[in-house]
C-alpha cells in the first residue's frame, strides 16, 4: 500500500483564508508600555557636604557631595558664586561646571573669601532639584612681614606684619 501511495502526486499547498493574509497588528500600546518600562526617572537632589578641614587654599576649594538614592546619574552641575554682604549679591557672577564625579576642586578663587555652592544631578530624563546651598571659605593669604620693623633683645622679639586680605582674619599663628 505504501508503494501505491508514493506513486500518487500529493498537493502539499495549504490554503489560507483571506482574513489572515492582510491582517495588520497594532503594536502601539505594547510599544508605549515597553518605552515606559525602559524610562529612568530624573534623579533626586544631591546632598552637598560641609567644608572639610584642609579642603582650601588661598585660591582653591575642594567641594564634595553625594546621593542618598540609587539614581542613575550621568553628570553633575556644580554652581557657585561669591557671598557678598551687599544687596547686589544676586547680581554676583554665578559660575556653572559639569562634573562626572561627586567632588570638584575649583581654582582661581580669591583668598579669604566665602563662596556659596549648590549642585544638581543630571541623567537622560532630566535634572534634579538643586541641593541645599553650602558656604565654603578660601584660606587667607599669608601676611607680609615688615622686616624693617623687627626688633629683638635677649629674651624677646617684636615681629610686625600686615594682612593682604580684604576680609578680616580671625587669628594668626606665629612659629619660631
Amino acid at each position: 500500500r505504501l508503494e501505491e501511495f508514493l506513486k500518487k502526486e500529493v498537493d502539499l499547498e495549504l490554503s489560507t483564508r483571506p482574513e489572515f493574509e492582510e491582517r495588520v497588528i497594532d503594536f502601539s500600546e505594547v510599544e508605549e508600555l515597553m518605552n515606559s518600562i525602559n524610562t529612568i526617572p530624573a534623579p533626586c537632589a544631591p546632598v552637598i557636604n560641609p567644608q572639610a578641614p584642609n579642603a582650601a587654599t588661598g585660591t582653591s576649594l575642594r567641594v564634595c557631595w553625594g546621593l542618598f538614592s540609587d539614581d542613575t546619574v550621568e553628570c553633575y552641575q556644580l554652581c557657585y558664586k561669591p557671598v557678598s554682604n551687599e544687596r547686589r549679591s544676586d547680581e554676583q557672577a554665578e559660575h556653572t561646571l559639569k562634573v562626572k564625579e561627586t567632588y570638584c576642586t575649583i581654582t582661581n578663587l580669591l583668598p579669604n573669601t566665602q563662596y556659596e555652592f549648590w549642585v544638581s544631578a543630571l541623567n537622560a530624563s532630566g535634572i534634579s532639584p538643586p541641593s541645599e546651598r553650602a558656604v565654603y571659605v578660601t584660606a587667607p593669604s599669608p601676611p607680609i612681614i615688615k622686616s624693617k620693623k623687627i626688633r629683638s633683645c635677649e629674651n624677646a622679639a617684636l615681629v610686625c606684619w600686615e594682612s593682604r586680605d580684604i576680609n578680616p582674619v580671625d587669628s594668626y599663628m606665629v612659629e619660631l
